[in-house]
Protein backbone atom coordinates (compact mmCIF):
# COMPACT_ATOMS: atom_id res chain seq x y z
CA UNK A 1 0.00 0.00 0.00
CA UNK A 2 2.89 2.28 0.71
CA UNK A 3 4.72 1.49 -2.43
CA UNK A 4 1.46 2.31 -4.44
CA UNK A 5 1.03 5.76 -2.86
CA UNK A 6 4.62 6.82 -2.68
CA UNK A 7 4.41 6.38 -6.75
CA UNK A 8 1.18 7.70 -7.72
CA UNK A 9 2.07 11.09 -8.97
CA UNK A 10 5.10 9.72 -10.40
CA UNK A 11 2.37 7.34 -12.32
CA UNK A 12 0.04 10.61 -12.82
CA UNK A 13 2.52 12.72 -14.32
CA UNK A 14 3.26 10.03 -16.87
CA UNK A 15 -0.22 9.57 -17.91
CA UNK A 16 -0.80 13.14 -18.29
CA UNK A 17 2.12 13.30 -20.62
CA UNK A 18 0.81 10.40 -22.56
CA UNK A 19 -2.00 11.79 -22.83
CA UNK A 20 -0.61 15.63 -23.93
CA UNK A 21 1.52 14.45 -26.20
CA UNK A 22 -1.03 11.59 -28.16
CA UNK A 23 -4.18 12.53 -27.14
CA UNK A 24 -7.36 12.59 -29.88
CA UNK A 25 -8.96 15.60 -30.37
CA UNK A 26 -11.82 17.31 -28.65
CA UNK A 27 -12.61 19.26 -31.96
CA UNK A 28 -12.30 22.40 -33.79
CA UNK A 29 -12.46 26.12 -32.97
CA UNK A 30 -11.22 29.69 -34.16
CA UNK A 31 -8.79 31.53 -32.27
CA UNK A 32 -10.73 35.09 -31.54
CA UNK A 33 -7.37 37.09 -30.76
CA UNK A 34 -4.15 36.93 -32.63
CA UNK A 35 -1.47 34.82 -30.84
CA UNK A 36 1.93 36.37 -30.36
CA UNK A 37 4.75 33.34 -29.50
CA UNK A 38 4.14 31.57 -32.13
CA UNK A 39 2.51 33.75 -34.40
CA UNK A 40 -0.99 32.91 -35.07
CA UNK A 41 -3.55 35.58 -36.62
CA UNK A 42 -7.36 35.74 -35.30
CA UNK A 43 -9.84 33.72 -37.64
CA UNK A 44 -7.20 30.33 -37.90
CA UNK A 45 -9.08 27.09 -37.45
CA UNK A 46 -7.35 24.82 -34.73
CA UNK A 47 -7.71 21.90 -33.57
CA UNK A 48 -8.31 21.45 -29.77
CA UNK A 49 -7.05 18.78 -27.68
CA UNK A 50 -8.29 19.67 -24.13
CA UNK A 51 -10.37 22.13 -22.59
CA UNK A 52 -9.49 22.80 -18.95
CA UNK A 53 -11.97 24.57 -16.07
CA UNK A 54 -9.23 24.43 -13.97
CA UNK A 55 -7.17 26.54 -15.65
CA UNK A 56 -9.45 28.04 -18.22
CA UNK A 57 -7.36 27.41 -20.91
CA UNK A 58 -7.72 25.31 -24.55
CA UNK A 59 -4.79 23.00 -25.41
CA UNK A 60 -4.22 23.66 -29.34
CA UNK A 61 -2.64 22.36 -32.33
CA UNK A 62 0.08 24.73 -33.75
CA UNK A 63 -0.80 24.92 -37.30
CA UNK A 64 1.73 22.79 -39.73
CA UNK A 65 3.52 21.54 -36.66
CA UNK A 66 3.18 19.01 -34.09
CA UNK A 67 3.43 21.50 -31.00
CA UNK A 68 0.62 22.23 -28.65
CA UNK A 69 0.00 25.69 -27.05
CA UNK A 70 -2.64 27.04 -24.13
CA UNK A 71 -5.23 29.65 -25.41
CA UNK A 72 -7.66 31.41 -22.64
CA UNK A 73 -11.55 29.91 -22.57
CA UNK A 74 -12.51 33.14 -23.77
CA UNK A 75 -9.85 33.52 -27.00
CA UNK A 76 -11.24 30.78 -28.97
CA UNK A 77 -14.71 29.95 -30.04
CA UNK A 78 -15.11 25.57 -30.12
CA UNK A 79 -17.24 24.80 -33.06
CA UNK A 80 -16.88 21.13 -32.80
CA UNK A 81 -16.62 19.81 -36.21
CA UNK A 82 -13.83 20.70 -38.63
CA UNK A 83 -16.91 21.43 -40.99
CA UNK A 84 -18.69 23.59 -38.50
CA UNK A 85 -14.91 25.53 -37.82
CA UNK A 86 -14.35 26.29 -41.18
CA UNK A 87 -17.89 27.32 -42.12
CA UNK A 88 -17.80 29.75 -38.89
CA UNK A 89 -13.85 31.42 -39.70
CA UNK A 90 -15.62 32.29 -43.19
CA UNK A 91 -18.59 34.04 -41.01
CA UNK A 92 -15.54 35.66 -39.09
CA UNK A 93 -13.60 36.51 -42.01
CA UNK A 94 -14.87 39.79 -42.13
CA UNK A 95 -13.22 40.54 -38.64
CA UNK A 96 -10.92 38.24 -38.17
CA UNK A 97 -8.01 41.29 -38.20
CA UNK A 98 -10.03 43.89 -37.08
CA UNK A 99 -9.51 45.51 -33.85
CA UNK A 100 -9.75 48.81 -31.84
CA UNK A 101 -6.73 50.69 -29.81
CA UNK A 102 -9.49 53.14 -27.13
CA UNK A 103 -8.72 56.54 -27.27
CA UNK A 104 -10.41 57.75 -23.94
CA UNK A 105 -9.59 56.96 -20.10
CA UNK A 106 -12.95 54.90 -18.78
CA UNK A 107 -14.39 54.09 -21.80
CA UNK A 108 -17.38 52.05 -21.26
CA UNK A 109 -18.13 48.84 -22.75
CA UNK A 110 -21.81 48.05 -21.96
CA UNK A 111 -24.25 44.89 -21.77
CA UNK A 112 -26.59 46.41 -24.83
CA UNK A 113 -25.40 48.45 -28.06
CA UNK A 114 -27.04 51.68 -26.11
CA UNK A 115 -25.43 54.30 -24.10
CA UNK A 116 -28.03 54.14 -21.31
CA UNK A 117 -27.59 50.30 -20.53
CA UNK A 118 -25.41 48.99 -18.00
CA UNK A 119 -21.40 48.87 -18.00
CA UNK A 120 -19.59 45.89 -17.99
CA UNK A 121 -15.95 47.18 -18.13
CA UNK A 122 -13.91 50.06 -18.28
CA UNK A 123 -11.02 50.83 -21.19
CA UNK A 124 -7.83 51.72 -19.82
CA UNK A 125 -6.55 54.72 -22.36
CA UNK A 126 -4.47 52.98 -25.12
CA UNK A 127 -6.15 49.40 -24.48
CA UNK A 128 -6.50 47.39 -27.27
CA UNK A 129 -10.18 45.44 -28.07
CA UNK A 130 -11.02 43.17 -30.44
CA UNK A 131 -14.06 43.91 -32.61
CA UNK A 132 -16.13 40.83 -33.06
CA UNK A 133 -18.73 42.02 -35.09
CA UNK A 134 -20.95 45.31 -35.84
CA UNK A 135 -24.25 45.56 -34.18
CA UNK A 136 -27.53 47.64 -34.62
CA UNK A 137 -28.33 49.81 -31.73
CA UNK A 138 -28.99 53.36 -30.62
CA UNK A 139 -26.12 55.76 -31.06
CA UNK A 140 -25.51 58.43 -28.34
CA UNK A 141 -27.10 62.04 -29.50
CA UNK A 142 -25.35 65.05 -29.86
CA UNK A 143 -26.71 68.25 -28.27
CA UNK A 144 -27.95 69.44 -31.66
CA UNK A 145 -29.78 66.06 -31.43
CA UNK A 146 -28.31 64.33 -34.03
CA UNK A 147 -26.36 60.83 -33.44
CA UNK A 148 -22.57 60.97 -33.10
CA UNK A 149 -20.50 59.26 -36.03
CA UNK A 150 -19.88 56.03 -35.49
CA UNK A 151 -21.53 52.23 -34.59
CA UNK A 152 -21.68 49.84 -32.16
CA UNK A 153 -19.25 46.68 -32.24
CA UNK A 154 -19.94 44.22 -30.17
CA UNK A 155 -16.01 43.61 -28.86
CA UNK A 156 -13.74 41.27 -26.80
CA UNK A 157 -11.09 42.52 -24.66
CA UNK A 158 -8.02 40.46 -23.50
CA UNK A 159 -9.15 39.19 -20.46
CA UNK A 160 -12.27 37.71 -22.04
CA UNK A 161 -14.84 40.20 -21.50
CA UNK A 162 -17.84 41.07 -24.44
CA UNK A 163 -19.83 43.22 -24.86
CA UNK A 164 -20.97 46.57 -26.64
CA UNK A 165 -18.63 49.91 -27.09
CA UNK A 166 -19.84 52.76 -29.67
CA UNK A 167 -16.76 53.85 -31.87
CA UNK A 168 -16.44 57.38 -31.74
CA UNK A 169 -13.54 57.50 -29.19
CA UNK A 170 -11.90 54.28 -30.95
CA UNK A 171 -9.10 53.87 -33.26
CA UNK A 172 -9.80 51.49 -35.56
CA UNK A 173 -6.86 49.24 -37.36
CA UNK A 174 -6.35 45.98 -39.01
CA UNK A 175 -3.67 43.74 -37.45
CA UNK A 176 -1.59 41.10 -40.05
CA UNK A 177 1.53 40.48 -38.13
CA UNK A 178 3.48 41.91 -35.90
CA UNK A 179 2.83 42.60 -32.15
CA UNK A 180 -0.61 43.26 -31.70
CA UNK A 181 -0.38 47.19 -31.05
CA UNK A 182 -1.97 49.95 -32.91
CA UNK A 183 0.35 52.69 -30.92
CA UNK A 184 2.50 52.86 -27.85
CA UNK A 185 0.50 52.83 -24.87
CA UNK A 186 0.52 53.06 -21.15
CA UNK A 187 -0.01 50.34 -19.14
CA UNK A 188 -2.36 50.87 -15.69
CA UNK A 189 -4.48 49.37 -13.55
CA UNK A 190 -7.84 50.78 -13.40
CA UNK A 191 -8.93 51.91 -10.18
CA UNK A 192 -12.63 51.00 -9.03
CA UNK A 193 -14.26 54.70 -8.01
CA UNK A 194 -17.68 53.83 -6.62
CA UNK A 195 -19.21 57.03 -6.10
CA UNK A 196 -17.82 57.58 -9.98
CA UNK A 197 -19.56 54.72 -10.68
CA UNK A 198 -22.89 55.93 -9.50
CA UNK A 199 -22.39 58.98 -11.10
CA UNK A 200 -21.97 57.64 -14.13
CA UNK A 201 -24.22 55.40 -14.07
CA UNK A 202 -27.34 57.95 -13.82
CA UNK A 203 -29.12 60.11 -15.17
CA UNK A 204 -29.38 63.66 -14.33
CA UNK A 205 -31.35 66.20 -14.47
CA UNK A 206 -31.55 69.90 -13.77
CA UNK A 207 -32.75 70.72 -10.33
CA UNK A 208 -35.28 72.28 -11.46
CA UNK A 209 -36.88 69.74 -12.78
CA UNK A 210 -36.86 67.80 -9.25
CA UNK A 211 -38.44 71.27 -7.48
CA UNK A 212 -41.19 70.29 -10.14
CA UNK A 213 -41.32 66.64 -8.75
CA UNK A 214 -41.98 67.68 -5.08
CA UNK A 215 -43.92 71.11 -5.80
CA UNK A 216 -46.32 68.29 -7.64
CA UNK A 217 -46.52 71.17 -10.40
CA UNK A 218 -45.16 69.53 -13.79
CA UNK A 219 -44.74 71.14 -16.77
CA UNK A 220 -44.87 68.73 -19.45
CA UNK A 221 -43.46 71.35 -22.15
CA UNK A 222 -40.10 71.70 -20.09
CA UNK A 223 -39.54 67.35 -19.30
CA UNK A 224 -40.02 66.77 -23.22
CA UNK A 225 -36.86 69.48 -23.98
CA UNK A 226 -34.77 66.85 -21.88
CA UNK A 227 -32.28 69.07 -20.39
CA UNK A 228 -29.52 67.09 -18.77
CA UNK A 229 -25.94 66.97 -17.89
CA UNK A 230 -24.46 64.00 -19.97
CA UNK A 231 -20.74 62.77 -18.47
CA UNK A 232 -20.21 61.59 -21.92
CA UNK A 233 -18.22 58.64 -21.05
CA UNK A 234 -19.15 56.95 -24.25
CA UNK A 235 -17.35 59.91 -26.48
CA UNK A 236 -15.38 61.57 -24.58
CA UNK A 237 -17.66 64.56 -25.01
CA UNK A 238 -19.41 65.83 -21.58
CA UNK A 239 -22.55 67.97 -22.58
CA UNK A 240 -25.11 70.63 -20.58
CA UNK A 241 -28.16 71.18 -22.15
CA UNK A 242 -30.47 73.88 -20.04
CA UNK A 243 -32.64 76.29 -20.72
CA UNK A 244 -29.93 78.89 -21.54
CA UNK A 245 -27.21 76.86 -22.22
CA UNK A 246 -25.63 74.36 -24.47
CA UNK A 247 -22.50 73.71 -24.08
CA UNK A 248 -19.78 70.32 -25.20
CA UNK A 249 -16.70 69.81 -23.45
CA UNK A 250 -14.41 67.41 -24.89
CA UNK A 251 -11.93 66.16 -22.70
CA UNK A 252 -9.45 63.02 -22.31
CA UNK A 253 -10.63 61.18 -18.62
CA UNK A 254 -12.37 61.99 -15.76
CA UNK A 255 -9.75 61.81 -12.53
CA UNK A 256 -9.92 62.47 -8.88
CA UNK A 257 -10.04 65.73 -7.58
CA UNK A 258 -10.64 66.09 -4.11
CA UNK A 259 -13.41 63.91 -2.05
CA UNK A 260 -16.34 63.15 -4.39
CA UNK A 261 -15.18 65.24 -6.53
CA UNK A 262 -13.90 65.11 -9.76
CA UNK A 263 -12.24 66.94 -13.14
CA UNK A 264 -12.28 66.29 -16.73
CA UNK A 265 -8.81 66.62 -18.13
CA UNK A 266 -8.39 68.81 -20.96
CA UNK A 267 -10.86 71.07 -20.09
CA UNK A 268 -12.43 73.13 -17.46
CA UNK A 269 -15.38 71.06 -16.36
CA UNK A 270 -15.15 69.86 -12.51
CA UNK A 271 -17.89 68.05 -10.98
CA UNK A 272 -18.26 66.86 -7.63
CA UNK A 273 -20.93 64.99 -5.60
CA UNK A 274 -23.12 66.50 -2.61
CA UNK A 275 -25.65 64.22 -1.64
CA UNK A 276 -25.99 60.42 -3.51
CA UNK A 277 -28.93 62.22 -5.81
CA UNK A 278 -27.30 65.97 -6.15
CA UNK A 279 -24.47 66.39 -8.57
CA UNK A 280 -22.90 69.88 -8.99
CA UNK A 281 -20.91 71.20 -11.96
CA UNK A 282 -18.92 73.74 -12.56
CA UNK A 283 -16.91 75.19 -15.70
CA UNK A 284 -15.01 78.87 -16.43
CA UNK A 285 -17.22 81.05 -18.54
CA UNK A 286 -15.42 83.39 -21.37
CA UNK A 287 -15.05 85.59 -18.99
CA UNK A 288 -13.05 83.66 -16.45
CA UNK A 289 -15.80 83.57 -13.79
CA UNK A 290 -16.63 79.79 -13.01
CA UNK A 291 -20.00 79.17 -13.29
CA UNK A 292 -21.88 76.48 -10.45
CA UNK A 293 -25.04 74.12 -12.05
CA UNK A 294 -26.80 71.56 -10.16
CA UNK A 295 -28.41 68.58 -11.15
CA UNK A 296 -30.11 65.62 -9.45
CA UNK A 297 -30.58 62.02 -10.10
CA UNK A 298 -34.28 62.05 -10.50
CA UNK A 299 -36.41 59.00 -8.59
CA UNK A 300 -37.97 57.95 -12.11
CA UNK A 301 -37.17 58.53 -15.53
CA UNK A 302 -38.61 61.75 -17.28
CA UNK A 303 -40.29 59.70 -19.51
CA UNK A 304 -42.30 58.02 -16.67
CA UNK A 305 -42.94 61.36 -14.88
CA UNK A 306 -44.45 62.83 -18.10
CA UNK A 307 -46.77 59.76 -18.00
CA UNK A 308 -47.87 59.79 -14.56
CA UNK A 309 -48.61 64.05 -15.11
CA UNK A 310 -50.65 63.11 -18.38
CA UNK A 311 -52.57 60.29 -16.10
CA UNK A 312 -53.44 62.96 -13.15
CA UNK A 313 -54.66 65.75 -15.70
CA UNK A 314 -56.68 63.06 -17.65
CA UNK A 315 -58.33 61.84 -14.05
CA UNK A 316 -58.66 65.85 -13.40
CA UNK A 317 -60.09 66.54 -16.91
CA UNK A 318 -62.28 63.47 -16.49
CA UNK A 319 -64.01 64.91 -12.95
CA UNK A 320 -65.27 68.07 -15.27
CA UNK A 321 -66.39 65.83 -18.64
CA UNK A 322 -68.43 63.39 -15.61
CA UNK A 323 -70.15 66.90 -13.80
CA UNK A 324 -71.64 67.58 -17.29
CA UNK A 325 -70.46 67.39 -20.24
CA UNK A 326 -72.63 70.03 -20.84
CA UNK A 327 -72.41 73.30 -18.77
CA UNK A 328 -75.39 76.48 -20.11
CA UNK A 329 -75.38 80.24 -18.85
CA UNK A 330 -77.95 82.76 -20.30
CA UNK A 331 -75.35 85.31 -20.63
CA UNK A 332 -72.29 83.46 -21.47
CA UNK A 333 -73.67 80.51 -23.48
CA UNK A 334 -73.28 76.97 -23.74
CA UNK A 335 -69.46 75.04 -22.93
CA UNK A 336 -69.91 71.28 -24.14
CA UNK A 337 -67.23 69.14 -23.18
CA UNK A 338 -66.16 66.12 -25.58
CA UNK A 339 -64.85 62.90 -23.67
CA UNK A 340 -61.55 63.17 -25.89
CA UNK A 341 -60.66 67.11 -24.34
CA UNK A 342 -61.77 69.39 -26.88
CA UNK A 343 -64.60 71.83 -26.17
CA UNK A 344 -66.96 73.63 -28.00
CA UNK A 345 -68.95 77.63 -26.61
CA UNK A 346 -71.24 78.64 -28.54
CA UNK A 347 -73.39 82.07 -27.59
CA UNK A 348 -70.56 83.60 -26.18
CA UNK A 349 -71.37 87.09 -27.92
CA UNK A 350 -71.30 88.90 -24.18
CA UNK A 351 -67.30 88.12 -24.04
CA UNK A 352 -66.37 89.37 -27.49
CA UNK A 353 -63.52 90.80 -28.03
CA UNK A 354 -62.25 91.39 -24.28
CA UNK A 355 -62.18 87.93 -23.68
CA UNK A 356 -62.50 85.97 -26.76
CA UNK A 357 -61.58 86.59 -30.42
CA UNK A 358 -64.12 87.67 -32.77
CA UNK A 359 -63.04 85.48 -35.69
CA UNK A 360 -63.10 82.06 -33.22
CA UNK A 361 -66.02 80.04 -33.54
CA UNK A 362 -65.53 78.50 -29.82
CA UNK A 363 -63.31 75.71 -30.59
CA UNK A 364 -60.78 74.24 -29.15
CA UNK A 365 -58.87 71.98 -26.83
CA UNK A 366 -58.83 71.77 -22.68
CA UNK A 367 -55.41 71.74 -21.51
CA UNK A 368 -54.77 71.18 -17.49
CA UNK A 369 -51.77 72.48 -17.19
CA UNK A 370 -51.51 75.12 -14.87
CA UNK A 371 -51.82 74.78 -11.24
CA UNK A 372 -52.88 76.36 -8.14
CA UNK A 373 -50.59 77.99 -5.18
CA UNK A 374 -51.16 76.30 -1.76
CA UNK A 375 -53.73 79.96 -1.04
CA UNK A 376 -55.93 79.23 -4.33
CA UNK A 377 -56.16 75.69 -3.38
CA UNK A 378 -58.28 76.05 -0.60
CA UNK A 379 -61.02 78.07 -2.72
CA UNK A 380 -61.07 76.38 -6.37
CA UNK A 381 -61.42 72.61 -7.69
CA UNK A 382 -58.35 73.61 -10.02
CA UNK A 383 -56.97 75.37 -13.62
CA UNK A 384 -57.05 75.05 -16.88
CA UNK A 385 -56.54 76.68 -20.35
CA UNK A 386 -59.23 76.89 -22.85
CA UNK A 387 -57.06 77.20 -25.98
CA UNK A 388 -58.86 78.17 -28.89
CA UNK A 389 -57.50 75.96 -31.89
CA UNK A 390 -60.03 77.98 -34.82
CA UNK A 391 -57.72 81.34 -34.32
CA UNK A 392 -53.99 81.65 -35.51
CA UNK A 393 -51.91 82.34 -33.40
CA UNK A 394 -54.06 79.52 -30.98
CA UNK A 395 -54.67 81.37 -27.67
CA UNK A 396 -55.05 80.31 -24.47
CA UNK A 397 -57.83 81.19 -21.50
CA UNK A 398 -56.71 80.61 -18.44
CA UNK A 399 -59.75 79.94 -16.19
CA UNK A 400 -59.93 78.59 -12.33
CA UNK A 401 -62.47 76.42 -12.07
CA UNK A 402 -64.80 75.00 -9.26
CA UNK A 403 -67.13 71.98 -9.44
CA UNK A 404 -70.01 71.83 -7.25
CA UNK A 405 -73.57 69.97 -7.36
CA UNK A 406 -75.12 72.34 -9.62
CA UNK A 407 -72.45 73.05 -12.02
CA UNK A 408 -69.23 74.56 -12.72
CA UNK A 409 -68.09 78.20 -11.68
CA UNK A 410 -65.11 79.84 -14.17
CA UNK A 411 -63.31 82.98 -12.82
CA UNK A 412 -60.76 84.66 -15.46
CA UNK A 413 -57.38 84.52 -14.58
CA UNK A 414 -55.37 87.92 -15.19
CA UNK A 415 -51.97 87.96 -17.28
CA UNK A 416 -50.26 88.93 -14.49
CA UNK A 417 -51.71 86.42 -12.21
CA UNK A 418 -49.45 83.18 -13.30
CA UNK A 419 -45.89 82.82 -12.25
CA UNK A 420 -44.05 80.03 -14.39
CA UNK A 421 -47.17 77.02 -14.69
CA UNK A 422 -48.73 78.53 -11.46
CA UNK A 423 -51.99 80.71 -10.43
CA UNK A 424 -50.49 82.99 -7.76
CA UNK A 425 -53.51 85.95 -8.09
CA UNK A 426 -56.34 87.01 -9.12
CA UNK A 427 -57.90 90.00 -10.49
CA UNK A 428 -58.93 92.75 -8.12
CA UNK A 429 -62.52 92.68 -9.43
CA UNK A 430 -62.28 89.30 -11.17
CA UNK A 431 -65.03 87.97 -13.96
CA UNK A 432 -66.60 85.31 -13.11
CA UNK A 433 -68.68 83.12 -15.05
CA UNK A 434 -71.10 80.61 -13.54
CA UNK A 435 -72.64 77.31 -16.04
CA UNK A 436 -75.27 75.08 -14.61
CA UNK A 437 -75.74 71.56 -15.88
CA UNK A 438 -79.05 70.40 -17.11
CA UNK A 439 -80.71 73.68 -15.17
CA UNK A 440 -81.24 77.77 -15.49
CA UNK A 441 -78.06 79.51 -16.11
CA UNK A 442 -77.25 82.31 -14.02
CA UNK A 443 -74.23 84.66 -13.51
CA UNK A 444 -72.86 84.97 -10.29
CA UNK A 445 -71.97 88.09 -8.85
CA UNK A 446 -67.97 89.05 -8.21
CA UNK A 447 -67.15 88.59 -4.69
Amino acid sequence: MFFKIYYLPFFLALFLVTLFSSCSKLGYGVLLWSNEEPPILSGTVLPVYIRSNIDQVWVVGVPETSEKIEIPLSLLEFSGSKRKAVKRAEEFYQYAHSYAENMQDGLPIRDFPDNGSRRVYRLRPGEIIKILKVAEGSPPISTTGDPLPGDWFFVLTSDGVTGYCFSYRLKLFEHHEGPLQAAPAVRREVVIDPDLEMVLSRKWSPDFYQQMINSRRININELERNYRFDPGQDTGIAKILLPDIEREFSYESIVPDGERAWRFEGSSLQMNLRTNTTLAVQYLEASGLRRTLLFAALSADVEDIIIQEQTRRGTQYRNIYNQGPVFTSNNFGTITFSESGSFTWTGFDLLVPHLIPSESSGRGRVIMDIFLSATLAERYTGAFNLRLTDVTPNRNLPFLYGLDSQGLRLEVVPDFGIENVTVTRRASSPMVLYFFRDSLPLLTPSP
